[in-house]
């Protein structure tokens, strides 16, 4: 008996094909990712100058230079009261001489003290107004462009080469609702009037460093020149935009652009502009002191754009703003006669 079946052939039916299985982000090929390019119109996000860092933590050196400031006024006052008694003991006419010029005195250092205190709060009000007119221009706020306007009026109402923006301003203010355009306007009819101004004065200032380091012959004198330059540069400037500069305020507004260009990345000069105006230009053929003059100018002129970034009450546009490349061919053109024109004996 046998139990073996017969060869028989058998038709299978295709299996069912699956269902497309949706490939996680790590599958898909690198070479097969596809971007999606932003649209042309879109709105350009204008950054004001970051503000400097502020810590609540005990600071040792501000404790250190405030307690050694209250030894000094106390030592001061008991000189002075001292030195008071002893002339009225010696004549009446003598202790009320002295008495007089000691209160000149005090009157004299109190409004030193006020007018220090009016300057860092101007220059604290410039920043405000930066931070506004940056949040009315990306968020369209009506409340940040309607306090930048009220600012920019009150900051500029007594200046004379401010009277036709101001006057140009409130002919076609009301006439724009978007607050946008209500600052870009204030930026065209009144701040944009200042920057050329703020061009010569950077262009200038640049200039007289890149020649007078070139021909100083001690190092200590160029450090002292180029730093006194830089720091009257920095009081033009901010004078020019509306702030009233005095000794703390400008050491603030020193230690504000050193920040800002920390932040964007300017410290340092690139290779290719030390090469292209050290290495190639006329300068560098003629001597290495002039080469070093360049450079320092050059730095200057980096140091003049940060800190009209910093003192401008409306941001700009990256694309509107001026380059240091630009600068530097007008600073190496010692012949530019607008220069010339603007320069100033000071």
């Amino acid at each position: 008996m046998n139990d073996h079946r017969r060869p028989q052939a058998f038709h299978i039916d295709p299996a069912p094909k699956p269902d497309k299985v949706r490939r996680s982000p790590r599958a898909i090929p690198a070479n097969k990712i596809k971007f999606e390019e932003e649209p042309a119109g879109q709105e350009v996000v204008v950054v004001p100058p970051a503000p400097l860092p502020s810590s609540r933590a005990l600071r040792w050196g501000s404790l250190l230079v405030s307690t050694l400031f209250g030894l000094f006024v106390m030592w001061a006052g008991l000189s002075v009261t001292s030195l008071i008694e002893e002339l009225f003991q010696r004549s009446q006419y003598l202790g009320w001489i002295g008495l007089g010029l000691a209160c000149l005195a005090g009157l004299a250092a109190l409004a030193i003290i006020l007018r220090e205190i009016w300057g860092l709060a101007r220059l604290n009000r410039i920043e405000h107004v930066q931070a506004d007119a940056a949040r009315a221009l990306n968020h369209d706020d009506a409340a940040a462009a309607s306090r930048v306007l009220a600012a920019l009026k009150d900051v500029y109402r007594r200046r004379p080469d401010a009277a036709w923006g101001l006057k140009t301003l409130a002919q076609h203010e009301s006439d724009v609702m978007d607050a946008k355009d209500r600052i870009r306007l204030a930026d065209r009819d009144l701040v944009s009037g200042f920057d050329g101004e703020a061009h010569r004065i950077i262009a200038r200032r640049s200039r007289r460093v890149t020649l007078l380091t070139a021909v100083t012959p001690a190092a200590a004198l160029d450090i002292l020149f180029v730093a006194a330059q830089n720091l009257r540069m920095l009081r033009e400037i901010a004078t020019l935009y509306g702030g009233r500069p005095s000794v703390l305020a400008t050491f603030r507004l020193a230690r504000m652009v050193i920040g800002h260009l920390a932040v964007t990345g300017g410290l340092a000069l690139s290779d290719s502009v030390i090469q292209h105006v050290v290495g190639k230009g006329l300068i560098g053929r003629l001597s290495a002191r002039f080469g070093e003059g360049a450079v320092n100018g050059i730095l200057t002129a980096r140091i003049g754009l940060a800190a009209r970034d910093v003192c401008r009450p409306i941001p700009q546009e990256p694309e509107a703003k001026e380059t240091l490349a630009s600068l530097t061919r007008e600073l190496l053109n010692f012949t530019s006669e607008g220069d010339q024109n603007a320069a100033s004996p000071s």
